[in-house]
C-alpha cells in the first residue's frame, strides 16, 4: 500500500492533477482513497490531497507518506516530518531544499510547462513522473487526461507528462490489484446515484459548501434522468419548493450544510404535522455560524434529532461510506414516502468530498414503494389509523379534494382547537414509530467478537474506526471490537445492549461534547468508560484512533 500527498496553492491545478493520476492507478487495478484538504479560498492558500492506493480495500486516509508532489516549497515544508525514510519529494528545480537529501527529486517543472505555453501544465509533468516512480505504464494517460480537461489544453499536458515520465527511474516495485472495474466515486455523487435509482424527481438546495457536490452532481444528470433540479434563492425556498413539489407527487429531496439545515426547521416541522414525505441531505461541517466551511464535523446530531418545535416522528441517518451513501439514500426516500415523514440523511465533508473504489452498485433488488392510491368511500387525509399512517392521494390524480395544512387539523384536514382530536392525532402520528422502528438498521459490528474494548462510532468514522480496530487486532490478543450506526434515530439498541456488557466503551466522534454517547446514555442507560474527540476541522485516521486507545482515551 502506497500513500501520496499532492499540495500546492489553490488554483495550481490540484484537483486536476489527482483526478488524473487517481483515474490512471486505478486503471491498473488498484484500490484508490483519495481525501482532500482545502482551504476555503479561491486563490493561494495551502491545500493538498491525500492519494493512498494499494491492492487491498482502504478505509481510511493516513499520515504517513512514501511521497510529496509539492507544486509548491510551502507543502514541503509542512509534511515532510511525515515522509517516510525511503519517500520521495517531487518538486520544482527552482525550489531551494537542500540537495544532499537523497529523496528529493528535483525537476524543471515550471521551465517545462512555460515552454510548452501552459503554466499549469506543470502538474502534468509530476503525473507522468509518478507514474514511472511507481512502475506503471504511460499508455492509457492521454486516454484519461482527455476524460478530465478540455481539448485545447490536451496535447500541451500530455507532452507535459511524457516529459516528466522519462525524468525519472522507477523507485517502486508495481503491485497487481483488482480493482479496475471498480467504480471511482465520490460520497457526494454515490449519494445522488442512489438518489436518482430512488426514483428522485425533483431537488432543490441552495449552494453551501460541502453540500454543493450533491447539487452539482444532480444537476449534471438532471436531464438524462428526468430530474428538476432548482437552486434556490435560499434555504427556505429549497425546502418549501421540495415540500410542494412532494405534495404534489413528486419524490422530491433538499439539501445543505448546518447553517443552510437551520433555515430549514420550521418546513422540517411542517413536513412532519402535514405528513408530506421529504428526504433532507446535511453535509455537515464545523459550526456555529460559518465556522469552517470547507472542513468536516460531527457536530449536528442533536440539533437534527431536535429541529423544529413540537414532537414528530422521523428517521436520522447517518452515511458511513461510499457504499452506504448510495443504498440508504435509495432506503431514506423509500422510507419517507412509506411512512409520510421527514428523513434526514446525515453526511459530512470528509465523505463528500473523498473518492474511493466502490464495488458497481446493485439495483436488481431495489424496488420503490408508493403508498398514494385511489380513497374507497370518504378521502379522509388524516384518517386515524392503527399504525399511524393515513391514505394519501395527489392532488389533480383523484377526484377528491386533497389538502394539507400546519395547523392542527381532523381527519379532513381541518382547523381544530379541540383537545381530543389533538391528541388522538399527535398519538396518531407517533405511532408510526413503531412500525419505522422494526425497520432499523442495527450497527455493523467489527473486530474480535470476544473483545474486551468496544469502540463506538457513527457515519463517516466507520471508515477509520474499521482501520483501528484491525491495527490494533493485529498482535492476535483479540481485545477489540467497534459498532458503527448508520441509522441512529430512533436509536437501534439491539447490538447494543449485547455487545457493551462487561466491555470497557470508547466512543469516537468528531464533536467536542460526545453526541452519540450522550444520546445512548439518554436512550438506554449505557454510558461510555471514555471518548476519543476530534474537532478541529479535520478527519480523524485510523491510526490516530489506535493511537489514543492504547494511551488511554480521556474520561
Amino acid at each position: 500500500m502506497y500513500n501520496i500527498l499532492i499540495g500546492g496553492a489553490a488554483g495550481q491545478g490540484i484537483d486536476t492533477t489527482v483526478a488524473i493520476l487517481e483515474k490512471l492507478l486505478k486503471h491498473s487495478g488498484y484500490y484508490i482513497y483519495t481525501t482532500r484538504d482545502f482551504m476555503s479560498r479561491v486563490r493561494g492558500g495551502h491545500n493538498f490531497s491525500l492519494l493512498r492506493f494499494g491492492t487491498e480495500e482502504i478505509t481510511s486516509h493516513s499520515d504517513v507518506l512514501d511521497g510529496i508532489i509539492a507544486l509548491n516549497k510551502e507543502t514541503i515544508d509542512l509534511h515532510k516530518h511525515n515522509l517516510t525514510a525511503k519517500g520521495f519529494i517531487l518538486c520544482d528545480s527552482s525550489f531551494a531544499y537542500p540537495d544532499e537529501d537523497s529523496r528529493v527529486i528535483k525537476l524543471p517543472m515550471n521551465k517545462l510547462a512555460k515552454e510548452l505555453g501552459n503554466l499549469k501544465a506543470s502538474g502534468s509533468v509530476a503525473v507522468g513522473a509518478v507514474l514511472k516512480l511507481f512502475g506503471e505504464p504511460f499508455t492509457y494517460a492521454g486516454e484519461v487526461m482527455a476524460g478530465v480537461m478540455k481539448k485545447e489544453f490536451l496535447e500541451v499536458n500530455i507532452k507535459a507528462a511524457e516529459a516528466g515520465y522519462t525524468a525519472v527511474e522507477a523507485k517502486f516495485k508495481h503491485l497487481d490489484g483488482g480493482y479496475k472495474d471498480y467504480m471511482l466515486i465520490s460520497g457526494s455523487k454515490a449519494l445522488g446515484l442512489g438518489a436518482v435509482a430512488g426514483g428522485l424527481k425533483f431537488y432543490s438546495a441552495y449552494p453551501m459548501s460541502p453540500s454543493t457536490a450533491v447539487l452539482e452532481y444532480l444537476a449534471s444528470v438532471g436531464h438524462e434522468a428526468g430530474i428538476v433540479v432548482e437552486q434556490a434563492e435560499d434555504e427556505i425556498a429549497a425546502v418549501n419548493m421540495a415540500l410542494g413539489a412532494s405534495f404534489a407527487g413528486a419524490r422530491a429531496m433538499t439539501g445543505t450544510s448546518g447553517g443552510g439545515f437551520c433555515l430549514k426547521v420550521e418546513a422540517l416541522g411542517f413536513s412532519g404535522i402535514a405528513e408530506i414525505p421529504l428526504v433532507a441531505v446535511d453535509v455537515q461541517r464545523p459550526g456555529p455560524a460559518t465556522g469552517l466551511p470547507t472542513r468536516t464535523e460531527q457536530s449536528d446530531l442533536k440539533f437534527v434529532i431536535s429541529a423544529s418545535q413540537g414532537e414528530f416522528p422521523r428517521l436520522v441517518i447517518a452515511l458511513r461510506n461510499h457504499e452506504d451513501a448510495f443504498y440508504q439514500t435509495f432506503r431514506a426516500l423509500n422510507l419517507a414516502e412509506k411512512y409520510q415523514i421527514p428523513v434526514i440523511l446525515l453526511s459530512d465533508q470528509y465523505l463528500g468530498d473523498t473518492t474511493a473504489c466502490v464495488k458497481p452498485f446493485d439495483t436488481s433488488g431495489l424496488e420503490l414503494v408508493s403508498h398514494a392510491s385511489e380513497a374507497e368511500g370518504e378521502y379522509l387525509r388524516y384518517r386515524i389509523t392503527e399504525d399511524g399512517i393515513s391514505p394519501r392521494l395527489i392532488p389533480g390524480l383523484t377526484s377528491h379534494l386533497v389538502a394539507a395544512d400546519s395547523d392542527e387539523h381532523d381527519e379532513r384536514g381541518w382547523i381544530t382547537e379541540s383537545a381530543e382530536i389533538r391528541n388522538q392525532m399527535v398519538d396518531k402520528r407517533m405511532r408510526k414509530l413503531k412500525g419505522l422502528i422494526k425497520e432499523l438498521l442495527e450497527p455493523e459490528f467489527m473486530g474480535e467478537e470476544q473483545c474486551e474494548t468496544l469502540l463506538l462510532g457513527w457515519g463517516s468514522t466507520y471508515g477509520p474506526i474499521r482501520e483501528a480496530v484491525s491495527l490494533l487486532n493485529k498482535n492476535g490478543d483479540g481485545k477489540y471490537g467497534a459498532l458503527v450506526f448508520g441509522d441512529i434515530y430512533p436509536l437501534p439498541q439491539e447490538k447494543l445492549n449485547i455487545y457493551a456488557k462487561g466491555r470497557t466503551l470508547i466512543n469516537v466522534e468528531q464533536n467536542a461534547t460526545g453526541q452519540l454517547a450522550s444520546l445512548i446514555r439518554e436512550q438506554t442507560g449505557i454510558e461510555c468508560h471514555k471518548s476519543i474527540l476530534k474537532y478541529d476541522g479535520r478527519q480523524i485516521s485510523g491510526e490516530e484512533i489506535a493511537k489514543q486507545v492504547l494511551e488511554g482515551g480521556s474520561k
